[in-house]
């Protein structure tokens, strides 16, 4: 299930989330999207200790199945609020909030 893109910018906005695109850094750099951190998929176990487990987490992918791996990941190592936004494109779905 994924996050709406009004309810991601929400989080972000207003409880700090940290936006993570879990995708390769050659995707990261193709499109990149405003605040996000890139740490591939692959890495995220060894690196999850650059996010903040006390805040909200937003991860995101090219399909939305990396990201959804990202999540559980995440989820097993303690984040307890880690949603999935899905594709990288649902970002321009909605306008700022």
């Amino acid at each position: 299930m994924f996050i709406s893109c009004e309810e991601t910018k929400k989080l972000i906005k207003e409880k700090n989330a940290q936006f993570v695109d879990v995708r390769t850094p050659p995707e990261y750099q193709m499109s990149k999207l405003p605040g996000a951190i890139n740490i591939p998929l692959q890495e995220l176990e060894a690196r999850a200790n650059e996010l903040d487990k006390s805040l909200p987490v937003i991860v995101f992918c090219r399909s939305g199945s990396r990201s959804h791996m990202a999540q559980q990941i995440l989820q097993m190592m303690g984040f307890s609020e880690v949603y999935n936004m899905g594709p990288y494109t649902a970002w321009y779905q909605c306008p700022d909030v």
